[in-house]
């Protein structure tokens, strides 16, 4: 429970059992792995719950994706904003002599955005097809605690890339 407060205490025991948010699987061997917050839950417009952080470990496992968040709250599918690891995707994009001056110039190229379809796609074999990053959109600057995106831990702030980005994520359900 909660040190005294037995009203928030009070408010997470049921029936002996601590409700506490957070949603899991039991190993066969009996060990208990936290995957997600129920409060993290996405729910398209179709009703399903998708769990964001297992696609963005899934696709953020890619050499070339520093960071993702996945969104798609009421929509119906989801979707992502994907900050490249750019000394990987800047070397590669040297040596297959593609030309760019800037990060934004990079990240609008036809063969950058066809490049990380296809990465997108080869890192979501494992994922149910409600689950797939249908569309997404690339990002020239990495999340920053002090731009508010992410958390002293690093953990997404999805809401508030949202409401930052609240133009490429319109862009993408358009």
């Amino acid at each position: 429970g909660y040190y005294n407060n037995p009203a928030a205490t009070e408010d997470v025991l049921r029936d002996g059992w601590q409700y506490t948010g957070d949603i899991g699987e039991m190993s066969e061997d009996g060990y208990l792995t936290i995957t997600e917050r129920k409060k993290d839950l996405i729910i398209t417009s179709g009703g399903k719950n998708v769990a964001p952080q297992r696609i963005e470990t899934a696709v953020g496992k890619d050499h070339y994706i520093e960071q993702i968040a996945v969104v798609g709250e009421g929509r119906k599918f989801v979707s992502a904003l994907i900050v490249p690891f750019f000394s990987a995707l800047e070397e590669f994009a040297q040596r297959k002599k593609w030309q760019f001056e800037s990060r934004l110039e990079l990240i609008t190229m036809p063969e950058v955005v066809k490049f990380f379809r296809e990465r997108i796609d080869a890192q979501s074999h494992e994922l149910a097809n409600f689950e797939k990053i249908k569309e997404f959109r690339l990002l020239p600057d990495d999340f920053t605690l002090a731009g508010g995106e992410i958390t002293p831990t690093l953990k997404v702030k999805r809401n508030n890339i949202t409401a930052k980005y609240r133009d490429l994520v319109e862009e993408m359900y358009a």
